[in-house]
C-alpha cells in the first residue's frame, strides 16, 4: 500500500501542479457517477415501473382513487407529477408547471459532468504545454546538452497530464450518457402519465413535455 501510495505521489509531482486539479475532477466525477447510478438505479426499479403502469391505468379511466392509493408515499418526480395531476387537473398549464419544477431532480449535475469531459482533457493539454516549456527552456540554458535523457523525461512527464485528462473525460463520458438516455426515458414516462391522465378527463387532450 505504501509503494503504492509513493507511485502516485511520485507520478503527481512528475506531472506537475495540473495534476492536482485533474485528481480534484476524477474524485468529483466519480463522487457523481456513483451518486446519478444510485438514483436511477432506485427510480426505476422493477417495483416502482409496475406500480407506474398499474398508476397510468386508473388515471386513464379517470379512477383517482385508485391513481391515489397507488401513490402511496411515493416521492419520485412521476409520483410528484401524478399528485399534482389529481390535485390541480391535467391541464396544459398544470402539467408542465409540475414537469418543470420536478425536472432538476431528473437532470441533476449533468452540467457538471458535461464540464467535466470537456475541461479534463484541455487541463491535461495545458499542463502538456507547461511541461513541453519547461523542457525547451532547459534546452535553451544549457550551451551543450550533456544529457539528452533530461529532455526527453520532462516531456514524458507532462505528457502525464494529457493522458490522466482524457482518461478523466472517458471515464465520465459513457456514464453521463446513459444518464442522458435515462432522463429522456425518464420524461417520456412523464408524458405517458399526463396523457393518461389527461384521457382520464378529456380523451381528446394530448401533451408533449419533451
Amino acid at each position: 500500500m505504501s509503494n503504492l501510495l509513493h507511485d502516485m505521489t511520485m507520478v503527481v509531482e512528475r506531472g506537475g501542479p495540473v495534476m492536482y486539479p485533474l485528481l480534484v475532477l476524477s474524485v468529483l466525477s466519480l463522487a457523481l457517477i456513483f451518486e446519478r447510478t444510485w438514483f436511477w438505479m432506485t427510480l426505476h426499479r422493477a417495483a416502482r415501473l409496475r406500480t407506474m403502469r398499474k398508476l397510468n391505468d386508473a388515471l386513464r379511466h379517470g379512477d383517482q382513487a385508485a391513481a391515489s392509493k397507488l401513490l402511496g408515499r411515493d416521492i419520485s418526480p412521476y409520483a410528484e407529477v401524478a399528485r399534482s395531476l389529481i390535485k390541480s387537473g391535467a391541464s396544459d398549464a398544470v402539467a408542465v408547471e409540475a414537469v418543470q419544477q420536478h425536472r432538476p431532480r431528473l437532470e441533476r449535475f449533468m452540467v457538471t459532468l458535461s464540464t467535466i469531459i470537456t475541461a479534463a482533457p484541455l487541463l491535461g493539454i495545458l499542463g502538456t504545454v507547461f511541461g513541453i516549456i519547461q523542457s525547451f527552456r532547459l534546452l535553451g540554458e544549457q550551451a551543450t546538452l550533456s544529457d539528452p535523457q533530461d529532455v526527453a523525461t520532462g516531456i514524458a512527464a507532462a505528457l502525464l497530464t494529457t493522458a490522466l485528462g482524457l482518461m478523466i473525460a472517458l471515464f465520465t463520458l459513457f456514464p453521463y450518457m446513459i444518464f442522458r438516455g435515462q432522463v429522456d426515458r425518464a420524461l417520456g414516462r412523464l408524458e405517458s402519465i399526463i396523457a393518461a391522465a389527461q384521457q382520464g378527463q378529456s380523451p381528446n387532450k394530448k401533451l408533449s413535455v419533451s
